[in-house]
């Protein structure tokens, strides 16, 4: 496993890089919690590369910029004509860019209880549903979400409203 994009100056540095080499040839999915700034992407980035995914897409996304209306169709792409103002040809959607590859999805905790069951729907299934669609699309895709929030705080204090897919998986 190459380290050439991560600095390593600590201890704790060193184990996270040697997990990283232990598991960027397993497809399983991956969670990384940590405050803003601490190098979540470069993390996700990192395990893309070194894994047998590498020279497929990375596809990032930060689950908290996209407005609310507007994310399940930027996550699972969407059918022409399935709501006003939708590309006449449809659109794919993020996960479906990522086939084959990565997708890193970026302060998960920020989707919606609706968005998290369709979510956890794609990671038992390895399947999307575009919005306006009745049939499903079958993916292979690695996931890798980023969250940096306590999760076990946040549910003890009852606001796990925007934590509740990392848990449930």
């Amino acid at each position: 496993t190459s380290f050439d994009d991560i600095v390593i100056n600590d201890k704790a540095m060193f184990d996270i890089n040697q997990t990283i080499s232990r598991i960027a040839y397993f497809d399983s999915t991956i969670l990384i919690r940590g405050e803003s700034g601490t190098g979540k992407t470069a993390l996700a980035r990192h395990i893309h590369k070194n894994s047998n995914r590498a020279d497929k897409p990375f596809v990032t996304i930060n689950c908290g910029s996209i407005p609310e209306n507007l994310i399940e169709s930027e996550l699972f792409g969407y059918e022409k004509g399935a709501f006003t103002g939708a590309d006449k040809e449809g659109k794919k959607g993020l996960f479906e860019m990522a086939d084959g590859g990565t997708i890193f999805l970026d302060e998960i905790g920020e989707l919606t209880y609706e968005l998290q069951s369709k979510f956890l729907h794609t990671l038992q299934e390895g399947t999307i549903t575009p919005v306006g669609s009745g049939q499903t699309k079958r993916l292979d895709l690695r996931i890798i979400c980023a969250i940096n929030c306590e999760l076990k705080n946040m549910v003890a204090a009852g606001l796990a409203s925007r934590c509740q897919v990392s848990l449930a998986y």
